[in-house]
């Protein structure tokens, strides 16, 4: 199968540092702008440079660069910069950074873990080539969550002891690429005391559920994010629902894209629910949901 995302989402590059190119999915991007006077923001966090004042509506711009460690943008720079506007994790936050390289396409299977020589630069969730240019895939959502950190609220759970026994037995896999959305969905399930298995990418999600198979087990419930290097989670759906051995999985796809589009193409590759994420009482619902689900499927 060839993902209806990898048809639609190519990479925007872009530069923070003279030498260093960097991206991020174009699926994130809602358009890039000069950059324009910002309004300041009392108290908020020192990488936000202010707000933009886009036809009508309020976006806090962020400095990139500075949210990952390089030197931060100068006044005198910026109105050489751009601003990217994304729509992630539920809202419009605007990026500025140095320069726009290009658009390209991207086969996102070619992408690659980060080597260890990057030492521990967190952010970034991948590396490609462009030409004979190394590329560094930035974690948008990391990148926000240490900004914006989530209300506590939504990071955890409230179930009943009924609905707690129900999920127990459910054997649960959570796929995510990212470091921030792996741990936020490890937390929720680790405070309602649920037992999980995880992995960093489709490809190993796929192999280990066929491995369980071959081992006489399976894998109920199967909660993966869209967006990922080398196997995608319309990919995975697919490819699980394709497999007469894996189909019984209630599948769960997550995204930090804030579209109706994602949900709609989540359901043509089979999965059963699409959630933007993330709210841990509606990904718990969604999984009681899978648990009721695996109730109705013949003995």
């Amino acid at each position: 199968m060839t993902s209806k995302a990898n048809q639609s989402q190519g990479m925007l590059l872009f530069h923070l540092s003279a030498r260093q190119s960097f991206a991020i999915g174009t699926l994130k991007v809602k358009e890039i702008v000069p950059y324009t006077q910002l309004t300041a923001l009392p108290h908020s966090h020192p990488t936000v440079l202010g707000a933009a004042s886009m036809r009508g509506t309020t976006i806090p711009v962020i400095d990139m660069a500075m949210a990952v460690g390089y030197r931060p943008i100068a006044r005198e720079e910026m109105a050489q910069c751009f601003i990217i506007i994304t729509d992630c994790r539920r809202t419009l936050v605007g990026f500025l950074v140095r320069g726009i390289d290009k658009i390209t396409e991207c086969n996102w299977r070619d992408i690659e873990p980060p080597p260890p020589s990057l030492g521990n630069n967190v952010f970034v969730t991948g590396v490609t080539k462009v030409g004979e240019q190394l590329i560094q895939l930035l974690d948008v959502e990391l990148i926000l969550s240490r900004v914006y950190p989530d209300d506590p609220s939504h990071l955890y759970p409230v179930l009943t002891d009924v609905q707690r026994e129900r999920l127990k037995p459910m054997r649960i896999l959570l796929v995510d690429d990212s470091s921030v959305a792996r741990r936020q969905l490890m937390a929720a399930l680790d405070y309602i005391n649920i037992p999980y298995e995880v992995c960093t990418n489709g490809r190993d999600a796929l192999s280990l559920m066929q491995g369980k198979v071959g081992q006489g087990s399976r894998i109920d419930i199967l909660v993966s994010d869209i967006e990922m290097p080398g196997l995608d989670g319309y990919e995975l759906a697919f490819e699980v629902q394709s497999d007469p051995k894996l189909a019984e999985a209630y599948i769960i796809l997550h995204t930090s894209l804030s579209s109706e589009i994602s949900v709609e193409r989540a359901h043509q590759v089979g999965a059963h629910e699409a959630l933007t994420k993330f709210e841990a009482n509606e990904l718990i619902q969604a999984m009681l949901r899978g648990a009721e689900h695996h109730d109705r499927l013949p003995a």
